[in-house]
């Protein structure tokens, strides 16, 4: 018998490769991670109801959490697929979202970038249902959040994370509304401007942006994602010297570095289904394998890295200031 928490029958608002194998448990010993740092899980393209390796990951994800202090995940989009969610009581909120990732340790703020997937449905029900869960923590279609790193040094290190709304910055997903709800609608000026705000004002140690699209991939996608967010968006965090741009919607790996920006481009493989890689000149890494990721932050440190369905770590990325 499954139980149903009371609050969702409230009506809604709109209707370096590693080896496979292993287990978090076994490969944490290879996550070195500082006592005091803070900690937040990455993951992307993950809905689809617990199938493919969507709850194989989730329980990964839980155990990882176990063991090492997870403060919060960051989705990077499209963890409904394939329509969205159309109201705080949809039934794809507990067979995508509450009943896989139940772990206790994953009762943790979850924060979600936009993805297209969402726009199939109703982007101001994922807004709301904030009000309702205790973890769901999306306050707007973009929104920002400064974190402490030390919790117990208040006014100590911080860092920033930038949550943006990409699919009103491209072009091919304002043409047909019909399919992507009210993407059309969004004043894309409004956000380019509010972004650059954000950042022009952040005195953090580290400004980490998080987007469903990425900016520089190889991908099968239509070229104009890419070449919509490189002339919008990308000039905008070149300028303020961002540290990671994180996204999804490809469903690989890669790390992509390019000549002209210090930014480290990191797109997230699903966490359900994966794809093959598309070849692009400027990867560092890539993997077509199922995972997720992992982010740990300290006052002159940040590392990324990036795990298998298994928790075999991939790739890691470190910055240092």
């Amino acid at each position: 018998m499954i139980f149903v928490p009371m609050m969702l029958i409230l009506l809604g608002s709109c209707v370096n490769s590693g080896k496979n194998g292993g287990s978090v448990e076994n490969k944490l010993d290879e996550i070195h991670v500082h006592d005091d740092a803070f900690n937040f899980i990455v993951a992307a393209d993950l809905g689809r109801n617990g199938y493919f390796d969507q709850k194989i990951i989730a329980d990964e994800m839980g155990l990882l959490a176990e063991r090492i202090d997870v403060e919060l995940v960051v989705a990077a989009g499209d963890l409904f697929h394939h329509i969205g969610i159309q109201s705080v009581s949809d039934p794809l909120w507990l067979t995508n979202f509450e009943l896989v990732y139940s772990h206790p340790e994953l009762q943790v703020e979850w924060h979600l970038a936009p993805g297209n997937h969402e726009y199939r449905g109703c982007i101001q029900a994922l807004i709301d249902y904030s009000k309702i869960s205790r973890r769901w923590a999306m306050e707007g279609r973009y929104y920002t959040r400064v974190f402490d790193i030390d919790d117990d040094v208040e006014g100590g290190p911080a860092f920033r994370l930038i949550f943006i709304d990409t699919p009103p910055l491209i072009d091919k997903y304002r043409r047909i509304p019909n399919e992507y709800s009210d993407a059309a609608e969004q004043n894309m000026e409004r956000q380019l401007q509010w972004i650059d705000s954000v950042l022009t004002v952040s005195t953090q140690q580290w400004n980490i942006v998080v987007g469903h699209h990425p900016i520089h991939a190889g991908t099968t996608k239509d070229d104009e994602e890419k070449i919509d967010l490189q002339n919008r968006l990308e000039p905008i965090l070149v300028k303020h010297n961002v540290d990671f741009y994180l996204s999804g919607h490809i469903h690989n790996f890669q790390h992509i570095r390019t000549e002209n920006s210090g930014i480290d481009y990191v797109v997230n493989t699903s966490a359900s289904r994966s794809r093959s890689v598309v070849p692009s000149q400027n990867a560092v890494f890539t993997s077509s394998e199922t995972g997720f990721s992992v982010m740990s932050v300290t006052p002159d440190s940040l590392k990324f890295f990036a795990l298998d369905k298994h928790g075999n770590i991939l790739h890691t990325v470190s910055r240092i200031k």
